[in-house]
Formats: C-alpha cells, sequence, structure tokens
C-alpha cells in the first residue's frame, strides 16, 4: 500500500470520528464564519454543513450574545489561551432543544463549551474551534437536588397545614429580635391570638373542618399583617405574631384590623357556614424582660384576660397586672 493511500485511509476514519463524535465541533474563521460543522450540530439544529459554510455566526443564531462571546473570544485570539463557558453561568451557546427522555424536563440542551485557537503554519491564529458538550443530565439533576434541598430547608421552617412558620422557626426569629431589642432602643410588640371556642368547631363538625377553619385564619393573619411582620403557627389552634418595630398603641389598630376581619368571615366547609372569632393580646417588649420566654408569657397573659372577659377582643399587657 503507497503512503498515499495510507494517507486517504487515516482522513477517512478521521472524517468518520469526527461526524458521529457525540459532541458538537464547529471552526470559524476570525470574522465569525462557520467553515466546519460536524454531525453533532447538525442533527441538533436541522442545518448541514453545506447550508451554514461561510454563513456568518450570529444571522444564523440570533440567540447568541455576540458581545459576550466576543469579549469571551477575544483573549483566545489575541493571547493564544483557550476559554470556557460552564451552564452555571450561562445555560447554553446554541439554543438547542432537549430531546432527551432521561432529563425531559429541561427544554433546552445545557451546554459546557471550550474554545481554543487553530493558527496557521507561522503560529498566527486564524481559526476558533468550539467543543459543545451536551451536559443536560448533569444540569437536570443539579437543579432538581438544589430545588429539593431547598424545599427541605422550607419545609423544616414552615408548619405543614398553615404555611406559616411553625413553633421552632418562629421561636428563632423571636430570639433573634429580643436580642437585637436588648442592644438597641427600638420597641417591637408580640401578638397571641387564639380562634375562640375552637373544641366546639370540632366536635361539631369535625376534625376536617376545624383544619379549613385553623387555614382560613392563617389566610386572614397573611393579608393582614405587613411585610417585616413574623407569623408562626404557635400551638394547635393559636398564633404568634412578631411586630417588629410596632408600638404597643400601633399593635392594637393591627390587632383590632384582624380581629374584626375574623369576626366577618364565613368559612365554606362542604355545606355548613361557619364562623369564628378570635381573642388576642399583645405585649411590647421591656427592658425588664430577661430572657424571651418573659415577652411570651406577658402576650399569653394578656390573651388569658381576653377569653376571661368574653373573648372576641384584643388586650394589652400591662406589667403592674
Amino acid at each position: 500500500m503507497s503512503q498515499a493511500q495510507v494517507d486517504v485511509s487515516e482522513v477517512h476514519w478521521l472524517m468518520d470520528m469526527f461526524q458521529t463524535v457525540d459532541v458538537g465541533l464547529v471552526v470559524l474563521n476570525c470574522d465569525y464564519r462557520i467553515q466546519v460543522w460536524n454531525g453533532f450540530m447538525e442533527n441538533h439544529s436541522g442545518l448541514t454543513p453545506r447550508q451554514v459554510r461561510d454563513r456568518y455566526l450570529f444571522d444564523l443564531f440570533s440567540e447568541i450574545d455576540e458581545d459576550w462571546l466576543r469579549r469571551k473570544c477575544d483573549p483566545v485570539i489575541l493571547l493564544k489561551n483557550r476559554a470556557f463557558t460552564i451552564w452555571e453561568q450561562r445555560p447554553y451557546i446554541f439554543k438547542f432543544r432537549n430531546y432527551r427522555p432521561i432529563t425531559g424536563s429541561a427544554e433546552y440542551m445545557y451546554q459546557n463549551s471550550t474554545i481554543f485557537p487553530l493558527s496557521d503554519a507561522r503560529g498566527q491564529v486564524t481559526h476558533l474551534c468550539f467543543i459543545i458538550y451536551d451536559v443536560t443530565d448533569v444540569a437536570v439533576s443539579r437543579i432538581e437536588l438544589e430545588s429539593m434541598n431547598g424545599r427541605l430547608k422550607q419545609l423544616t421552617k414552615t408548619d405543614f397545614l398553615t404555611q406559616l412558620f411553625n413553633r421552632g422557626h418562629w421561636e428563632e426569629n423571636l430570639i433573634q429580635e429580643f436580642k437585637r431589642l436588648q442592644r438597641y432602643s427600638h420597641t417591637s410588640t408580640l401578638l397571641m391570638c387564639d380562634i375562640d371556642h375552637f373544641k366546639r368547631i370540632n366536635d361539631t363538625y369535625g376534625h376536617a373542618a376545624g383544619d379549613v377553619v385553623i387555614q382560613a385564619i392563617a389566610d386572614a393573619v397573611r393579608q393582614t399583617l405587613r411585610a417585616t411582620d413574623i407569623a408562626g403557627r404557635y400551638g394547635g389552634e393559636e398564633y404568634a405574631v412578631l411586630l417588629v418595630d410596632t408600638a404597643l398603641d400601633d399593635a392594637a389598630v393591627l390587632a383590632e384590623r384582624l380581629r374584626q376581619s375574623v369576626e366577618a368571615m364565613l368559612i365554606n366547609y362542604n355545606e355548613h357556614k361557619i364562623k369564628v372569632t378570635l381573642s388576642l393580646g399583645i405585649a411590647q417588649y421591656s427592658t425588664e424582660m430577661k430572657e424571651h420566654r418573659q415577652w411570651i408569657e406577658a402576650s399569653d397573659k394578656a390573651l388569658y384576660r381576653s377569653k376571661a372577659n368574653g373573648r372576641n377582643q384584643v388586650t394589652r399587657y400591662h406589667a403592674d397586672e
């Protein structure tokens, strides 16, 4: 076999590998016109090498941020260094649809890429070679894991029934606020409220109805409060709200608004319309309080007074009581 025959044979299998390798291979000249386009790119773009030959990259693929890609490629040409892109920073260079069944949740292919210079015999960079890797499986797995971790983290903070903070996480917030108030001369108020005659609701309509009522009151709490307020489910039918940077008089206005909104509610359960009321107690932070539990006890005492005095009312805590 002659040397020429060997060379032709080598070129044949190199071209075969080039066309069938499971990565994208694109070569551009320094004017960003496409010179080489392998089988991977053809399969995912639907464009043949003949169709893209000498075409301006940014005309064919308008989704590519031209300024960004040129900034990425300039050092490759000038310094003859490789450049890399990763999906965490930019999901893709070429907006190819994702057709892989394992990662069907992704609409588009996530890509990593390597960009390196191609030089002529004199060492001058004349072309840029892009290698495009399909990393959709890895990206989707990472995104789903992070999303799951985020949901799990949220679940550890949230009461399942009301979607308010659970008691543990709410109390952590209260402790942080208590420490802040000890350091700085700010004023905050703690509100505790309880659904009146809740046992009667469970006994009359069943525990499922009781859950509906608890959820409805939680919605009323959310709608009444401000963005800075911190609400939680403190117990079965009891709620606690930290009113940050709020004096007792202002807290009383907000508590009364909540009381009235609940009193006006008509909660639908199956064919029943259930009316409920709230008893509320509020206590302003005092420098005489040495730990956060004293603040809770003060608000709870005011809540107890509301119940003892006939329910469906707001009571303020006074230290001399």
